[in-house]
């Protein structure tokens, strides 16, 4: 969030169990704390959260309390006061007329997830619903002339990629008018709108096939493609509060676009021009924001760890004001990705080889307590282990002179999702021990259009397994990797593709999946409301016939290979039941397997002790196989 000068984000702090800060970067370009511990700026709305702060005109700042999921007031003594009372959670919070406007969610004692758009005063005065009835609410923006309110919502079963509504309804003092629908429906995914002006919204839409920028009026009226493209202008919204683009102060608009990782331009809404800004970044993540002729966003490249980045986006220039690594390997020692179809789109990390060395030699230092430094967001969904630091032993597996490498296929999850070409740690760490990686997007994935997204529909456990194993197929029939030693590795839904892949052939010497789903039915009756129907649309109406066609318990007998498990105890959205039941499976069937349990730990790991020991486990477990 920027203003004025002043730039706003949070950090994650592996260091401190995971605790999530709020950082102030002023104009002269001193750099401060404003949370401190055991203060944690995280909300659990949909369980993966988005937005946790907001900054008011006079600069104090709003933010929902992790342990108590409140909403708190950071005045200037830096004292948080309470400025709601426990029982609820908020998200996608922004600051008008003295109220902060955000959405709500209410967990009753019979289960029942309720959820509205809601105002709360400044000064503490009595919380107003200004939207209802729906069963999800993202993205509320109130007009310029504070006449209109307009959100995006969505009703079960659902996800906020199917189908959703963009709908505006008038503020007439504290009365709640009727709501109207400007856009959306069932088959239409409408996504992050934006006043242009009182008569007038920006909003992405994919009734193209492909999330692109539109211009609308207020009822609907005289709906255009801004700059029509196959390409798309936003990532799934696993969590609220994404700004995929920014209205600049002379009207231009500063957009993210590409197929896979975003590039960053400028838009002239007018003519529809589009222009890339010429910066080192090859991906941005979807949250931008604008002071004028100044961005700030979220910038990464294969050798630069994501950071916050303020562009001119008169002159193009970049400066990057935080990384989430302060210090690197020697850049000899980063993959740079290289794009290539498997035959599904996938990024091929070759290993690192000294033929000077018999064994690749040790990376450098690890960083320390790296934040994750994301302004609008936490950790990752279904993304797998958080990022790891850790640089282990410099011994890896032995690789045959002359002979093709072990290489491990990477799985992302969601699995409306998608591998970028981020920086990442922990592929650096197995290639500079002679292992390659294959970063795979899989039929589903995000970031190809609607029609590759739906690839999946109805077909997961088939379209993302046969993808999978194509992918190691294909790097054995290239001569890339030795047949023998692939290995496969997923977190959640890639933890799942993961263990229903060894479970449907053999092309694999190992898997390892980080607290991924083994049945069907426990998933749907235990995890959260968000994803709650979620396998409808990628299985379809529970049958137990057709679950077992598909749940890698119900095909464990088709395990051969080695497998290691890990999982997180507090982890509402994949319970620790779905690895424990898996390992016993196979244990019954005298598999190998390791199963690996963190306390404290929830979907996604967050504490530096905790990646540190699965990471070193998962290495452990690949120069078991490979060697």
């Amino acid at each position: 969030m920027a203003r004025s000068g002043r730039v706003w984000w949070t950090e994650d702090r592996p260091g401190e169990g995971g605790r999530t800060t709020i950082m102030c970067r002023a104009a002269d370009g001193t750099r401060r704390e404003l949370l401190p511990a055991p203060w944690w700026a995280r909300t659990r709305v949909h369980e993966y959260g988005g937005r946790p702060y907001t900054v008011t005109p006079a600069g104090e700042v709003v933010f929902a309390n992790m342990r108590d999921q409140r909403l708190y007031v950071l005045g200037e003594n830096g004292e948080p006061k309470p400025l709601t009372p426990e029982g609820c959670r908020y998200a996608d919070l922004q600051v008008h007329d003295g109220q902060v406007w955000c959405v709500r969610e209410r967990h009753d004692e019979d289960g029942k997830v309720t959820r509205a758009v809601v105002a709360v005063p400044l000064d503490g005065g009595e919380t107003r619903e200004w939207a209802t009835g729906c069963d999800f609410y993202a993205s509320p923006a109130i007009s310029p002339d504070g006449r209109h309110l307009a959100y995006v919502c969505w009703n079960h079963p659902r996800m906020p990629w199917d189908g959703t509504e963009l709908r505006v309804t008038r503020l007439s003092g504290t009365r709640m008018d009727a709501a109207w629908t400007v856009r959306g429906g069932p088959a239409e995914s409408v996504l992050a709108p934006s006043w242009k002006d009182g008569s007038h919204l920006y909003l992405i839409s994919d009734a193209s096939g492909w999330w692109n920028l539109y211009e609308i009026g207020l009822h609907g009226d005289g709906a255009r493609a801004v700059h029509p493209v196959e390409e798309e202008f936003i990532t799934p919204p696993w969590r609220l509060g994404g700004r995929p683009y920014a209205v600049l102060g002379d009207g231009r608009i500063a957009v993210l676009h590409g197929r896979g990782d975003l590039r960053l331009g400028v838009l002239d809404p007018g003519s529809g021009a589009l222009a890339d800004l010429e910066v080192p970044y090859s991906g941005w993540d979807a949250t931008l924001t604008a002071d004028g002729t100044s961005l700030v966003g979220i910038g990464y490249a294969a050798t630069i760890p994501r950071s916050v980045v303020r562009v001119d986006a008169a002159t193009g220039a970049a400066r990057s004001l935080r990384r989430d690594i302060d210090r690197l390997p020697d850049p000899a020692y980063l993959p740079v990705p290289r794009a290539v179809e498997t035959p599904v789109p996938a990024f091929l990390y070759p290993p690192y080889t000294d033929p000077a060395a018999e064994n690749p030699p040790h990376p450098g230092p690890a960083a320390e307590n790296p934040p994750h430094a994301d302004p609008a967001a936490e950790s990752p969904p279904h993304a797998g282990p958080a990022r790891s630091n850790m640089v282990g032993p410099a011994n890896g597996p032995s690789v045959p002179a002359g002979g093709p490498p072990p290489y491990v296929i990477f799985v992302h999850g969601g699995p409306t999702a998608h591998a970028d070409t981020a920086l990442d740690l922990e592929k650096a760490f197995l290639t500079s021990r002679g292992i390659g990686v294959l970063d795979v997007n899989y039929g589903g994935s995000s970031g190809y259009g609607r029609a590759y997204r739906d690839r999946l529909k109805g077909q997961w456990g088939l379209v993302d397994v046969a993808d999978t194993i194509a992918a190691a197929e294909w790097l054995a029939a290239e001569g890339l990797a030795d047949p023998a030693r692939i290995a496969v590795r997923g977190g959640s839904a890639g933890g799942w593709t993961v263990m229903a892949a060894c479970c449907r052939s053999g092309v694999f010497a190992g898997g390892v999946s980080y607290f991924g789903c083994s049945a069907l039915a426990p998933l749907v009756a235990h995890t959260h409301d968000f994803e709650s129907r979620y396998v409808e649309w990628l299985v379809g109406p529970e049958d137990p016939a057709v679950y077992a066609t598909r749940e890698p318990l119900a095909l464990v007998d088709g395990v051969s290979c080695p497998m290691l498990l890990l999982q997180g105890l507090d982890d509402p959205v994949v319970p620790p039941e779905q690895s424990t039941a898996f390992a016993d499976a196979l244990s019954e069937r005298g598999v190998s397997c390791t199963y690996l349990a963190f306390e404290a730990e929830s979907h996604g790991f967050r504490r530096t002790e905790t990646r540190a020991a699965a990471l070193a486990a998962e290495l452990a477990f690949y120069q078991q196989l490979f060697t």
